[in-house]
């Protein structure tokens, strides 16, 4: 498959921070610092980060499926829009599933806060456990420890990967494609886009509202449907103002 230039600029930034993270002595906690996505209220978030996370991964598992879905979704996209049209769409999908993913995530926060206050828990009992990790006996009966583990995770733990910018790409294909057939490593049996999208969608919702993953943990689920959201939404104002396209097929590539 030829790669697009603006495609493969992405697939070099990527592959750059990467390295710089994971293979260069020292770095790894200085770049997940400054770039990865922090929750609002933790003193190590930045604004930026809202579009650096889209650079970082968790792995050389993380990096290689996003960057492969980059590649054999993005390019055709790219040869169809051109470089600006595709890296607006790219750019917009992903800090608009950072945003929606924080939203999310916020949300869940001040739910679990304003339960801790209602239970006459004091602002100081809340910011010790955020500080410490520990809580109080009463604390743990009253809230249970998976609720009290969420809400240290929520304000803790920071987000990194381009999924929410792919997941936008991937509703575009499908929408621009939708008789495409598809199929995943674990899956192989082709089934058209206008159908497997979709259903990675719904397992991404089953999975960010229940908490169990076939994927395994740590997965940004509403990063998925944020950036799927997003990419739908530009889909629908574009084709409303009849913005040019040429036509291609699948095959060509």
């Amino acid at each position: 498959m030829k790669l697009s230039p603006g495609v493969l600029s992405l697939l070099i930034a990527n592959i750059a921070m990467f390295i710089v993270t994971y293979m260069v002595p020292g770095q790894k906690e200085f770049m997940l610092r400054w770039f990865a996505l922090y929750f609002p209220q933790n003193d190590q978030f930045q604004v930026w980060q809202f579009v650096t996370n889209m650079f970082m991964h968790g792995g050389p598992t993380h990096i290689f499926f996003n960057m492969f879905a980059l590649v054999s979704f993005g390019s055709i996209l790219e040869f169809r829009w051109g470089i600006r049209r595709f890296l607006t769409f790219y750019f917009i999908a992903g800090i608009g599933a950072s945003l929606i993913y924080t939203l999310v995530n916020v949300l869940k926060f001040s739910s679990i806060q304003s339960g801790f206050l209602a239970l006459g828990f004091s602002s100081e009992t809340i910011l010790a456990l955020l500080k410490t990790g520990s809580a109080t006996d009463a604390l743990t009966e009253k809230l249970g420890l998976e609720t009290l583990r969420e809400f240290y995770t929520l304000y803790h733990v920071s987000a990194v990967g381009a999924s929410g910018a792919i997941y936008g790409v991937l509703v575009a294909f499908g929408i621009l494609y939708p008789n495409a057939k598809l199929s995943l490593i674990f899956f192989p049996v082709p089934v058209a886009a206008k159908y497997f999208i979709p259903g990675l969608l719904c397992l991404d919702l089953f999975s960010g509202f229940t908490g169990f993953s076939l994927f395994g943990g740590g997965i940004a689920h509403f990063a998925h449907i944020g950036g799927a959201i997003i990419g739908f939404l530009m889909m629908l104002v574009w084709r409303k103002n009849h913005q040019r396209t040429e036509r291609i097929t699948v095959s060509d590539y």
